[in-house]
């Protein structure tokens, strides 16, 4: 659409854009695909992890996507170009891309002290009120789950800044439990380590009942037919 300098004074600001030459409308579109990029986090460092994580076996596809940055700019289309197949598995990744997007993550998500594929949590004790140094015996404490290394000390300060770490909880006096967690032997439980493995952010395809809704009537009608083929026998 071709405007004349005239013609932009009686369009509303919010079409002003409908004025801008095809190769401009082109690179806005490319900065804001690129500012759209979320950072990675310590648990999710690059494109190989992201895809293990989210499962389905798009950890194959991961030599096919270069950067980052294509990884959360490629379309369906340019997916499909690059052999990611089906289209379940498009709309799949895509919707991963957008959760993350908005920092919605799996479980390991929110650790921050991670090294190879790795994370260590440990139980600590921390006052109830949150004060740094209680009077001994008089204030109540609880148990959290931290992301703290053991090699780490830690202060009465630093309780007051302690986050607890999604989705594990603790059993009985100190045993850490939750999904894919691995303790670290000596340490009755209190210590355990996170590892990035395939398929832990996965969400995993409902079992289809007769072929699925789009195939069901047929499924359903050829196995009457079947039947009623074997009856007649």
């Amino acid at each position: 659409m071709h405007l004349r300098p005239t013609d932009l004074r009686t369009l509303p600001a919010s079409l002003w854009y409908l004025s801008r030459p095809q190769q401009s409308l082109r690179q806005l579109h490319r900065q804001v695909s690129i500012s759209q990029v979320p950072t990675p986090i310590p648990f999710v460092p690059d494109v190989k992890t992201f895809l293990t994580l989210i499962g389905r076996n798009l950890v194959q596809h991961a030599n096919k996507i270069s950067s980052w940055e294509s990884l959360f700019s490629l379309n369906s289309s340019q997916l499909r170009q690059i052999g990611v197949e089906p289209a379940r598995t498009r709309r799949y990744l895509i919707w991963w891309r957008e959760k993350f997007r908005k920092g919605q993550y799996g479980i390991g998500g929110d650790l921050s002290n991670v090294k190879d594929a790795v994370a260590e949590v440990r139980v600590v004790e921390v006052p109830k009120d949150g004060s740094a140094r209680p009077p001994k015996g008089l204030e109540p404490t609880k148990k959290m789950i931290v992301n703290i290394p053991q090699s780490i000390s830690l202060d009465g300060p630093q309780l007051r800044s302690l986050r607890s770490v999604n989705g594990l909880r603790v059993s009985g006096a100190r045993k850490i439990i939750g999904p894919y967690v691995q303790p670290v032997k000596g340490t009755d439980g209190s210590v355990a380590t996170l590892k990035v493995q395939e398929g832990m952010w996965e969400q995993r395809r409902g079992h289809k009942v007769d072929g699925g809704e789009r195939r069901q009537k047929e499924v359903r009608r050829k196995r009457r037919q079947e039947e009623e083929q074997n009856a007649s026998k």
